[in-house]
């Protein structure tokens, strides 16, 4: 069976390291390299392309939204699941719009980011659940208007 290849991009070291010990733990799960900031993201997703970007927003150099519309740039096929701690919905919109197939607060449980992983790889979309919520409620004001 094939491990579904990941990258790590967090400008925290110890969030990366928990990370890592999580997903390390998974027998179809591989990391593949782990970045500090944006711009050193997209040269080792250039160089060693993942199946799934496990991606920050807030980094120097560059962002997570500019590192996502890069790597998707190049990579179109690897997906880009979002971590972070901001859950604003001009966030996840501009996100969303870049090409995210995924969004996760932070203050996520533990096995839905092994959830989410698994699914945005097989093509799915994978939201924190009160994201999920506001979505669908913004959805349902859409059409009844």
């Amino acid at each position: 069976m094939k491990k579904i290849g990941v990258l790590l991009v967090d400008d925290h070291t110890v969030v990366r390291q928990g990370l890592r010990a999580l997903l390390k733990a998974e027998e179809d799960i591989e990391v593949l390299g782990e970045a500090e900031n944006g711009r050193q993201a997209v040269m080792l997703a250039r160089k060693d392309p993942p199946d799934v970007v496990v991606m920050d927003v807030a980094m120097p150099l560059m962002n997570g939204l500019e590192a996502t519309r890069q790597v998707l740039k190049i990579l179109p096929n690897t997906k880009v699941l979002v971590l972070t701690s901001y859950g604003d919905d001009e966030c996840v919109e501009q996100l969303m719009q870049a090409g995210a197939a995924g969004y996760l607060i932070k203050q996520t449980a533990a096995n839905d980011l092994l959830k989410a992983i698994r699914e945005v790889q097989r093509g799915n979309a994978f939201f924190s659940p009160a994201i999920a919520k506001r979505l669908r409620d913004q959805c349902r004001q859409a059409f009844s208007s």
